[in-house]
């Protein structure tokens, strides 16, 4: 862990906000006017976060209101948060749909502070993580497999997005949220808060697709493309998996610290064709975590027969030749998150085999700087906000 800014590192608390059950809101939604769904809302502006007013995405103190504790709701006490790329994309609305004042931040690490009725998962002190959803319609079959990302109404973002009560989600860029029990996870008490946070994004991200596509066979060979806050989550669990792995890079200067501080078998230079063509039909795995544009024919050269390229990034567009996919019966397939499973799945994985992504704790009031070196991809590998002793 870096630490950076003069700010020290005691044991961080993250607390979840509880959510009215989804099938009550579904109905509640329907019967009932804006206004009156208004009273489902704490009259008080209670909550302190840091939101961006407009799509310049600078960040400032904003004062804002959560719903009561419904009773399938947990309250969480927000100790740290990380910060994604999604989080310059809505603040500065690359896609056109942010809704201001924008409390952004879904990689969420707490405590719990408050439990409804009926929530018997956890306890008030217990420590709980957050991640990019807080919200599903909880009877589809997605959602009937713990698959909520799924979900054919689409899961409610953890920020952005109208919940079913009809207010917009705010994220973890602020001292508490209430979230329903069900989009909730459990962090070990051994596991520190600070490290969980980006393992609800970033961490999940990658795992995801890595376990359903069985990148977890020990002996087995693994490429990962782009070395930021995902690839060198990929990195460690396919250590952890016992892979052989690989790193491409555009950059050589990363080389040192894929080798020595994250423990790749390689280090490859991707725009070096001939280190590329001496590869050929070798690897079982590839991960593609790189959003910037780049061909893929030269990768799905790299698979064996019935190799498998899974791409959690997303570039501009995805161009490659049939006979890249066909010959060779190879598979090209794509991931978002995972459901909550797999999610809490990987949390227990990561406390059990001591993997902790690593990361730079900052003040909240050092957000807009990190969101500048995010876009500048000067962070190694993620940003974490100490929310609990710099949010005042």
């Amino acid at each position: 862990m870096t630490l950076k800014h003069g700010f020290s590192t005691p044991d961080l608390v993250v607390l979840l906000v509880p959510e009215i059950g989804v099938d009550r809101w579904w109905l509640t939604a329907s019967k009932m006017g804006r206004d009156e769904m208004s009273s489902l809302t704490t009259a008080n502006d209670d909550c302190l976060g840091w939101a961006a007013r407009d799509p310049s995405g600078v960040l400032s103190p904003y004062n804002f209101s959560r719903r009561a504790v419904g009773s399938d709701d947990i309250s969480i006490k927000i100790t740290h948060c990380g910060i994604c790329y999604a989080d310059v994309i809505w603040t500065r609305n690359k896609h056109g749909d942010s809704m201001y004042p924008l409390v952004p931040g879904h990689e969420i690490a707490g405590t719990v502070k408050e439990v409804g009725s009926n929530v018997h998962r956890f306890k008030v002190g217990d420590h709980v993580g957050v991640g990019t959803y807080v919200n599903s319609c909880r009877s589809c079959e997605y959602c009937n497999d713990e698959q909520e990302v799924h979900c054919v109404k689409g899961p409610v973002l953890t920020f952005n997005q109208v919940d079913a009560d009809g207010s917009i989600t705010k994220g973890g860029y602020s001292n508490y949220i209430v979230v329903h029990e069900r989009y909730c996870y459990r962090i070990p008490d051994n596991y520190p808060l600070a490290s969980a946070a980006p393992l609800l994004c970033a961490g999940i991200t990658v795992y995801t697709p890595m376990v359903h596509h069985k990148m977890n066979q020990p002996g087995k060979s693994l490429g990962v493309i782009g070395l930021g806050g995902l690839g060198h989550m990929a990195v460690k669990f396919g250590k952890a998996f016992g892979l052989n792995v690989t790193i491409f890079s555009t950059s050589l200067s990363k080389k040192e610290e894929a080798l020595s501080l994250l423990g790749a078998n390689r280090f490859v230079v991707s725009s070096d064709e001939e280190q590329m063509k001496a590869l050929a039909k070798s690897f079982d795995f590839i991960i593609d975590t790189a959003s910037g544009d780049h061909p893929f024919d030269p990768y799905m050269s790299l698979l064996k027969t019935a190799g498998v390229l899974v791409l959690v990034g997303f570039p501009s567009e995805v161009k490659f030749s049939p006979a890249s996919l066909n010959i060779g019966m190879k598979t090209i397939s794509g991931s978002l998150v995972g459901g909550t499973k797999v999610t809490q799945e990987m949390i227990d994985f990561c406390a059990a085999q001591k993997i902790y992504p690593n990361i730079e704790v900052i003040p909240i009031q050092y957000a807009n700087e990190a969101l500048e070196r995010l876009i500048n991809r000067d962070v190694k590998y993620r940003f974490v906000i100490d929310i609990e002793n710099s949010l005042k």
